[in-house]
């Protein structure tokens, strides 16, 4: 095997090097050496791309479309974007200059952030949030600027972001918001966002909104975007991953003005040139037919968010009821301390139940656990009469 050349093994790294590893997937990787766990750690649905879904891509495929499509995604994914946001959202996007498709919603990320930022640049980033982000800006060269959003029910307020503005935030470029959140579940009401929206206004920023989870809110809430109050300072980063059980298909979708998205456009290009064709096709037909699918998918989630609410609450827990997405982020009884790294290797040890450290999502998560709801009923209902023997034995 070829080992680096010594005079290369410093000069060869760069910025990446500074960046440690994702915690969440090194903690997964860690508890899966132990027998028989229940691993409710990864944002990961157990449920399958549904088969219209995939007889499209099969469909594609037999016809022979094994040629580079346009750089910004297919016409027909692009018109059912935009299709899809104006019937879900009551927001207007060109699929010629205001939407192009990428490669997830990571990839979609990453080419948005290296194409707004400049060295330095702030980035405020409401927490608890997925810790990509933060790393995701630093390799765009920015700077992440955490607002704990703890105390307030894990909703960034208007009075907090302008705090953070006067403060630790003064002069940021851009704000990146997750609407349903992940980790928590909360959902932003319109009142919210347009309280919101004024502050981004009135401080110039760029808002990006992550709503890769907008398909997955319960109890008849609804799903409003910071795009119906600010179209022209927010962009849209979404995809299929999550409401439609496509997260190894690998498509995201980015929509925003024109003039932001001729420069994602062009970045987008240079990462990954095009998309895959049939995953194009396929998510076509799931933005476009996939209703059924996704309201299937929320009364199955609904009921696993009911089921482990209720039992985490009998067990001392305590949560902001999360409204969306597929997770529970739980304070966990006071008895064990504030050491949730310590918790979470505790309970996969001897409980055998993964469930994530809160700090390992930014500032807010200390004495947190994140679970993801995304498994079985059985399974859920196994992992709560680990994690409650395990409660009544420590």
């Amino acid at each position: 095997m070829p080992q680096l050349a010594f005079d290369l093994t410093k000069s060869s790294k760069g910025l990446p090097a500074t960046l440690p590893i994702s915690k969440i997937r090194k903690f997964d990787a860690d508890i899966s050496q132990i027998e028989d766990i229940i691993k409710l750690t990864v944002g990961e649905p157990d449920l399958s791309t549904p088969m219209h879904i995939k007889q499209a891509a099969i469909k594609d495929i037999e016809a022979d479309d094994s040629h580079y499509a346009d750089f910004s995604g297919k016409k027909e994914l692009r018109d059912a974007i935009s299709n899809y946001l104006k019937t879900s959202l009551n927001v207007d996007y060109d699929p010629e200059t205001e939407i192009c498709v990428s490669v997830g919603a990571t990839g979609a990320l990453n080419a948005i952030f290296m194409s707004i930022l400049n060295p330095g640049d702030k980035v405020l980033i409401p927490t608890p949030a997925w810790g990509l982000y933060f790393q995701i800006v630093r390799l765009a060269g920015g700077q992440p600027v955490q607002i704990d959003t703890s105390k307030d029910d894990f909703i960034l307020t208007a009075d907090k972001l302008i705090e953070t503005l006067e403060g630790e935030g003064k002069g940021a470029k851009a704000i990146l918001i997750t609407d349903p959140s992940n980790p928590t579940g909360r959902v932003y009401s319109p009142a919210a966002l347009q309280e919101i929206a004024k502050v981004i206004s009135d401080y110039h920023l760029l808002s990006i909104t992550d709503e890769i989870y907008a398909e997955l809110i319960y109890d008849k809430e609804k799903h409003h975007s910071l795009s119906q109050y600010i179209p022209e300072r927010n962009v849209i980063l979404s995809g299929v991953s999550k409401a439609f059980a496509m997260t190894g298909w690998r498509l995201g979708y980015i929509a925003g003005p024109s003039e932001i998205m001729e420069l994602v456009k062009k970045v987008n290009s240079f990462l990954f040139t095009s998309v895959t064709n049939n995953v194009q096709i396929a998510s076509a037909e799931a933005l476009n037919n996939g209703q059924a699918d996704t309201k299937k998918a929320r009364d199955i989630y609904g009921r696993r968010r009911n089921l482990v609410m209720d039992g985490l609450a009998e067990l001392g827990f305590k949560l902001a009821k999360p409204q969306g997405a597929f997770y529970i982020f739980a304070k966990f009884p006071e008895r064990f301390g504030t050491d949730d790294v310590d918790f979470a290797y505790k309970l996969a040890q001897e409980a055998k139940v993964g469930l994530t450290p809160g700090s390992y999502f930014g500032k807010g998560g200390q004495g947190y656990i994140r679970l993801s709801y995304a498994s079985s009923i059985e399974q859920l209902e196994l992992a709560l009469v680990r994690i409650k023997t395990f409660i009544n034995n420590n």
